[in-house]
């Protein structure tokens, strides 16, 4: 479990390690963020948590330790999640998290171009991708981030990042990648920030992402 707490100057928020009891908020702010950063809430009313299943409740269930939250006096507001090793984080995720996925939450059936939001989520549950870069030896871990509007424009992501890479680094990460949207420029120009490289594309448009990396050593 991460150990202390990191005070962002800025304002009052406060970046602390997971704590039980924080799923269904962190299962929040990936919901409201789920639009492309921008908010998911209005797609995903027939199943709020979908996405969480996905890309918050593994983490906070695998890799607690390199779970961070952000909070202000309204409650959580964001958190940044990690992984050390993707191959053993997605083989982990094979045999115990997805199969309990797919027995609640069967597949959609006819036209993708018809199904909605949430039934292109639980596709992905039962045909996941898992990215790898290229220099797998390189960027073994991997990161994302998504912080509620409120907690957005005065410095907490930068220093949620540099937290959890510093947590990264001192367990002997070498390096980091990470995906996003295509259409999330925002973000991409943050990572950009940060110290990222583009590593790669796959797709286009509202379907596509891109995969950065960044160096720990």
């Amino acid at each position: 479990m991460f150990q202390g707490e990191v005070h962002a100057m800025e304002t009052s928020a406060t970046i602390r390690g997971y704590r039980p009891g924080d799923e269904d908020a962190a299962y929040y702010v990936c919901l409201k963020t789920g639009n492309h950063g921008r908010d998911g809430e209005p797609y995903y009313r027939e199943d709020p948590g979908a996405l969480g299943r996905i890309y918050v409740g593994p983490y906070l269930e695998y890799e607690p330790g390199l779970a961070l939250m952000l909070e202000d006096e309204a409650g959580v507001c964001g958190y940044a999640l990690g992984a050390l090793d993707s191959r053993a984080f997605y083989d982990r995720y094979e045999r115990q998290w997805r199969p309990a996925l797919c027995q609640q939450f069967p597949a959609p059936a006819g036209d993708p171009s018809a199904w909605n939001r949430v039934q292109s989520v639980y596709f992905s549950y039962h045909h996941p991708t898992y990215f790898y870069p290229e220099s797998y030896a390189s960027y073994p871990s991997h990161v994302h981030i998504d912080l509620l509007e409120r907690a957005r424009g005065r410095g907490h992501g930068r220093a949620m990042m540099e937290t959890l890479l510093d947590r990264l680094r001192s367990r002997g990460s070498p390096g980091t990648h990470l995906g996003l949207s295509m259409v999330n420029e925002n973000a991409y120009r943050f990572y950009l920030r940060l110290g990222f490289v583009e590593l790669e594309r796959v797709g286009e448009g509202e379907n596509g992402s891109i995969y950065m990396g960044k160096q720990l050593a």
